[in-house]
């Protein structure tokens, strides 16, 4: 490889490891070109898959700053570079070694360090982020619906209240005039007017309810709305949203 060919794939290396939210080291020794194909389709979106030199990796981890991949890079080496969920990324890989078992998981570099073999199949086994975010949103809107309940309930019960209040008045203008301070006549122009006071008060009650159930349920969505995306940002760390040519140099 010419010395120009040769800086321009350490260049490309360094920026798949700066952009990927993850790198996953493996081995194919034995996989033929048609399995390194389906493997690559079946992690299309997700990640990357690049047939590297040793010799040029190590350069290119060097100067991403990325520390114990050195002595790693033995054998025939190939990189995972996922660029979205690092654990939907491992899901893929594993995936595809328990059907083609010369696709060998040797380690991964996330977060700033290493992770051995065993840690990157504990990461596959985890929930992806949007199955973890549909339960943490579920979880928050339940809880603050609930709090949204009990808020509302105090108002609800005095709307209940004041319409049986209504209710009585209709029955026995007293309840709200006193006993027997009326004659039959001005009783009756009392009642009307009692009766038309308590469903004015009932209908403002009524609507002060809706409005501030209609508040709380929005504020719930926007709640949730912005917790959700801010584990999604978390989540990403720093991922690129453009991917990368891969390397295709056997190694």
């Amino acid at each position: 490889m010419a010395r120009e060919d040769k800086a321009a794939t350490i260049a490309e290396l360094t920026e798949e490891f700066r952009s990927s939210s993850a790198a996953v080291l493996t081995e194919y020794r034995g996989l033929t070109v048609a399995q390194i194909g389906a493997l690559r389709r079946s992690l299309k979106g997700v990640a990357t898959y690049s047939v590297v030199k040793n010799t040029l990796t190590k350069i290119a981890a060097r100067d991403a700053g990325v520390e114990g991949f050195d002595a790693l890079l033995t054998g025939p080496s190939a990189i995972a570079f996922i660029k979205g969920d690092p654990v939907e990324g491992a899901k893929g890989l594993k995936d595809f070694a328990k059907d083609n078992p010369l696709l060998i998981l040797k380690a991964a570099y996330m977060d700033g360090r290493i992770m051995d073999a065993a840690e990157l199949r504990k990461l596959a086994d985890l929930e992806s982020r949007e199955v973890l975010l549909a339960k943490l949103a579920g979880a928050m809107k339940a809880s603050m619906s609930q709090a949204a309940s009990l808020f509302v309930a105090p108002l609800s019960q005095a709307a209940r209240t004041i319409e049986a209040l209504r209710v009585k008045a209709e029955a026995d203008p007293s309840i709200i005039g006193g006993a027997g301070v009326a004659t039959a006549p001005v009783a009756a122009v009392e009642h009307e007017t009692v009766v038309d006071k308590v469903e004015s008060v009932v209908e403002d009650v009524v609507d002060t309810v809706e409005e501030v159930v209609g508040d709380v349920v929005h504020a719930v969505e926007d709640a949730v709305e912005g917790v959700a995306h801010k584990i999604e940002e978390a989540l990403h760390h720093g991922s690129s949203d453009t991917p990368k040519s891969t390397t295709e140099s056997e190694g």
